[in-house]
């Protein structure tokens, strides 16, 4: 049977069981078992059997769950409300004033979170009745959120980089580091739009309630400081070579329950449901990873990835060329798929293409990730459009127009990696981290 016929089966079964409900990681692993069975001579089960195992019992993968853990005890206390109260009097003067909140708010969580949906949610929480009651615009207030609401996955510590990495046997810490200056730019942008809009429209932009002094300033700046030592904690262990992710991940929950405790928000209740919830977090996360690594080995045995790289190789497409089919492919396939199992059922396939067209890794990492960002705001999967919809009742579609800015801003910082690499490889570079 030849291989376009091969591919077009094992694709058409993989959407027939996503539909049918089965759990993602369950389709992934069914639909490599088929494709070994018909179209390999490698008994299938002795397979799954090395390969799951294998996948879930990587140490560089520990640190996922502990990452994870720590974003849940964060989300249980009051870190999110303490940010606000410190970052809210040194933006009276800003343009916008008010809304940086969403943007600054989730770059901070960002960076002791690791999960977009937690990021979303947490600084949403918080900052969507505030503005509301402040009367900003609802329009722009949600859909800044919902861009802001990615950079749970850009900024370092990312779950998603850690699955990146472990798929793509790339250093974490090389791709935590990476990710600082895109993360940067990124939030640089969403703040620029915030600014243009409000000087656009400054009759939509509420006046300031108050004005305070510069010592009133720094008074509320204490709120900062727990967030300022938990970030200094977790990523100046990784920056200064002390520790890599995943020691630098206990770090980080070890912090969080100081911060916990010291908030006096961490009871047996609080300490058990966190736990839980990592834990469902991760198990769901850990099956998709394990059904991924069973449909990679699968299609390695039918020959899928050499054939589609050779195929792509014949088109004489560029590396630019190559990377706007893949942003478009990736921005697609989000429609249907959320990020982890967009990144662990395609780097089997993909990867070998980059290779040849002899594109970075550690920069093809964060490239995923940018336009995996993307596919969090397109709908009909788009998780931070769910986890809005929740928060607000507002319909899917409604809330995707008001991302839609956001959307185009991640198409600039694409373009800027791109032109300028060393946005992305730099301090990896000065850094050296294995």
């Amino acid at each position: 049977m030849s291989d376009p016929v091969v591919t077009l089966l094992l694709v058409v079964a993989l959407f027939a069981l996503l539909g049918s409900g089965i759990w993602i990681g369950l389709a992934l692993a069914g639909v490599a078992w088929v494709g070994m069975e018909l179209f390999s001579s490698r008994p299938a089960g002795d397979a799954m059997a090395v390969t799951i195992w294998g996948s879930s019992s990587s140490w560089t993968l520990t640190a996922l769950p502990l990452f994870c853990w720590m974003g849940e005890i964060l989300f249980r206390t009051r870190l999110s409300e303490d940010m606000f109260k410190g970052l809210a009097p040194w933006l009276e003067k800003l343009p916008g004033r008010l809304l940086h909140t969403n943007i600054i708010g989730c770059t901070i969580f960002a960076a002791v979170s690791g999960s977009s949906a937690a990021t979303c949610a947490t600084i949403g929480k918080m900052t969507l009745p505030e503005l509301k009651s402040r009367g900003y615009p609802e329009g722009i207030t949600i859909g800044s959120l919902a861009g802001a609401g990615t950079l749970g996955l850009l900024i370092p510590p990312s779950i998603i980089m850690i699955v990146y990495g472990v798929s793509a046997n790339v250093s974490i810490a090389q791709l935590f580091i990476a990710g600082v200056f895109p993360g940067i730019l990124l939030a640089t942008l969403f703040s620029g739009y915030l600014a243009a809009w409000a000087l656009l429209h400054p009759d939509q932009v509420p006046a300031a309630r108050e004005t305070t002094t510069f010592a009133q300033k720094l008074q509320a700046s204490r709120h900062l400081i727990p967030v300022v030592l938990l970030i200094v904690l977790v990523l100046g262990s990784i920056y200064a070579g002390v520790a890599t992710a995943t020691e630098a991940a206990a770090f980080g929950v070890v912090g969080a329950l100081a911060i916990s405790g010291a908030q006096r928000a961490l009871t047996r209740e609080t300490f058990v449901s966190s736990l839980m919830g990592a834990t469902r977090l991760y198990c769901m996360i850990a099956l998709i990873l394990a059904g991924a690594s069973f449909l990679t080995l699968a299609m390695g045995y039918i020959g899928l990835p050499r054939h589609l790289a050779e195929w792509i190789a014949t088109l004489g497409l560029t590396p630019f060329a190559l990377v706007v089919a893949l942003a478009v492919f990736y921005i697609v396939l989000g429609c249907f798929l959320d990020g982890i199992s967009m990144v662990v059922l395609t780097m089997g396939v993909i990867l070998p293409t980059v290779e040849a067209a002899k594109i970075d890794l550690l920069w093809f990492g964060i490239f995923i990730v940018l336009v995996v960002e993307m596919a969090q705001i397109t709908p009909p999967v788009g998780f931070n459009l769910f986890m809005l919809q929740g928060m607000t009742g507002k319909q899917i579609t409604w809330i995707a127009r008001q991302a839609l800015p956001s959307f185009l801003l991640m198409c600039v910082a694409v373009l800027a990696i791109w032109y300028f690499p060393a946005l992305v490889t730099w301090m990896p570079a000065q850094m050296k981290l294995g």
